[in-house]
This record gives structure tokens, C-alpha cells and sequence, in this order.
């Protein structure tokens, strides 16, 4: 059995070391490097004459996650057009490391047409006409021939370009309403809060709302079960004088997303109890419904300034 047992090790240590073979040779310095970044920052400020000299006269350039298997890839001249393209059309252009990820030059000992490069950056600016805002994470390969000159640049990440393309023309995303089922709802939610009618009030939403306001953290947001036992807090401190609308509520069908939002405004007068003192909170709101026309969602927007005491002018 010891015997069993010893070749059984043997065996495993022979199997892992087996496995690993050694196919080149990974820098974290290398002058193909230095020559990359370079080329990232002479492109993203529209230097041509600087891309040019980077680039090999044989350059292609493919986009990693594209699906198009006959595309033979951008030359070099088609990628200095781009270039122009980038400096006319993109200000605050700037391209620089991921975080503490660093580039690694990868030297194969069976590639025969040079050397890798991989990097790991993020790219930002501003689209000049739309206002777009360019901030997305790239990885992208680059392989570097003899004369230190890339040769192919394969990158991978999400494009913003096709948000710059839609946000080029006027296009609707939707219909507005200005009288509605939905906004009815909204007001007569609102009414019933104004009586303290909290059953009715609260009839209007789905069980699994979820409440949140401007004065919340970013991400937090309560449920139906936590606004009303606020409600109910706030009422002890609060009596509500009158909730009167301010112009008119907006019902927007949305086309993207399928989204349905009322969004109104509000003049919440409000009496503190203990002395009597009258408050006029101004608020906007914004309530969500789903397909079966229950408020999923509602988004308060009001200052909590307007809950202190204003101070006597001298």
C-alpha cells in the first residue's frame, strides 16, 4: 500500500510539472512600451504626424468584439483619418492607465512576426456636438514588428459611438400626456395623503415599491412598509394644512425601456405642532408604474431647508 502510495505521488508530481511549458518571455519594461503609449496619447489628441511614425505601412486595426469574420481590418491611412476625426470631434480627450494595472510586452518564442503588447486603460472625453460623455475601459492587443512599429492593434471594449450616432438627429421616445389615468392616480394619492388617509394612499402602490428622495444616499431607498411608518413619524411633528399642485403633472410613455413616469409638482403647506409655525415645502415628484398600473417606484425631490426656521432679518 506505502508503495501504491509513493507512485501515486510520483505520478501527480510528474503530471504537474508536465503541464507547464514555457513559451516566451513577459516584460513590464520594454521599449515596444514606451512606443504604445505614446502612440495611445498621440491619438487621442489627433497627432498624425506622431501616429503615422508608430505605424507600421502595413497596419490593421480590428475591433476585438466585433463579429464580422471577412472585415480585413481598418490600414493605416483610414486609422489616421480617425485620428483627425478624434481631435475635431472629442474635447478633453485622455487615455491613461486602469487603475494599478500596468502593459505587459509578451515575446513569443515561436512567433516569428514579432512581439505583444497588451494594455489595460480608460479612455475619456466629450463628444463636442451631442455632449456625450466618453469614459469606458479598454483592453487592447498590439503587435509590435522588428522595427518597433505596430503592426495590428486589436481592442476590446464598448463603444460609445453608437449613442453619438443616435443623439446626431432629432428622434421622439415617446408620447407625452398632460391628462391621463395614471396622472388622476398620482393626484389622487397626493389627496389622500393630504387627509391622512393612509390605507388609500397607500392602495396606489405595488407591495414591493420602493421609495426614495434627493436628500437620501445614492443606491438607498426604502419600502412601503418603512415610508409609511416614516409618514406616520412625520405626522406626529406635522400637520399637513394642504398639498396643492404647482402648473400641471406630465404623464411620459417612454419608448426606450417601456418606462411609464408621472412627473409632478407640489406645494406642501405644512403646520409644526408644538408651536404652531407654518411651513411651505415646494417638492417634485416622479412615480413609476408597471404594466398592471401600480406605482412602482416614486422619487421625492425637496430641500430640507425648508423645514428650519428662517432667521428674523436685523
Amino acid at each position: 500500500m506505502k508503495k501504491i502510495l509513493i507512485l501515486s505521488v510520483m505520478m501527480f508530481t510528474i503530471i504537474a510539472y508536465s503541464q507547464k511549458k514555457k513559451n516566451g518571455t513577459v516584460y513590464n519594461e520594454h521599449p515596444a512600451i514606451t512606443m504604445v503609449e505614446a502612440l495611445q496619447q498621440a491619438s487621442i489628441v489627433g497627432d498624425t504626424i506622431k501616429v503615422a511614425m508608430y505605424l507600421a505601412d502595413d497596419f490593421r486595426y480590428f475591433d476585438g468584439t466585433a463579429d464580422n469574420r471577412d472585415f480585413e481590418g481598418t490600414n493605416k491611412q483610414q486609422f489616421i483619418n480617425w485620428t483627425k476625426w478624434n481631435k475635431k470631434n472629442i474635447a478633453y480627450g485622455k487615455v491613461f492607465r486602469q487603475g494599478s494595472a500596468y502593459p505587459d510586452a509578451i515575446e513569443y518564442k515561436d512567433d516569428e512576426s514579432g512581439l505583444w503588447v497588451q494594455t489595460w486603460d480608460v479612455q475619456r472625453g466629450i463628444h463636442e456636438k451631442t455632449g456625450v460623455k466618453i469614459d469606458r475601459p479598454v483592453h487592447t492587443l498590439y503587435r509590435v514588428n522588428a522595427d518597433n512599429k505596430v503592426a495590428v492593434m486589436i481592442e476590446y471594449s464598448e463603444s460609445p459611438f453608437r449613442e453619438i450616432r443616435n443623439s446626431n438627429a432629432p428622434r421622439t421616445n415617446g408620447t407625452i400626456y398632460n391628462n391621463h389615468e395614471y396622472i388622476n392616480k398620482v393626484r389622487r394619492m397626493m389627496g389622500a395623503l393630504e387627509n391622512n388617509d393612509l390605507d388609500k394612499a397607500y392602495s396606489f402602490f405595488d407591495k414591493d415599491a420602493r421609495f426614495s428622495n434627493i436628500n437620501m444616499p445614492i443606491g438607498e431607498s426604502h419600502t412601503l412598509a418603512e415610508d409609511r411608518e416614516g409618514f406616520t413619524k412625520m405626522m406626529e411633528t406635522y400637520e399637513i394644512q394642504s398639498v396643492d399642485v404647482r402648473g400641471y403633472p406630465d404623464y411620459m410613455e417612454y419608448e426606450q425601456d417601456n418606462a411609464k413616469v408621472v412627473y409632478s409638482w407640489w406645494n406642501i403647506r405644512l403646520l409644526r405642532k408644538k408651536d404652531k409655525k407654518e411651513f411651505v415645502v415646494p417638492a417634485h415628484y416622479s412615480h413609476r408604474f408597471n404594466d398592471e398600473g401600480m406605482i412602482i417606484a416614486e422619487t421625492g425631490y425637496y430641500s430640507l431647508v425648508h423645514f428650519e426656521d428662517k432667521k428674523e432679518k436685523k
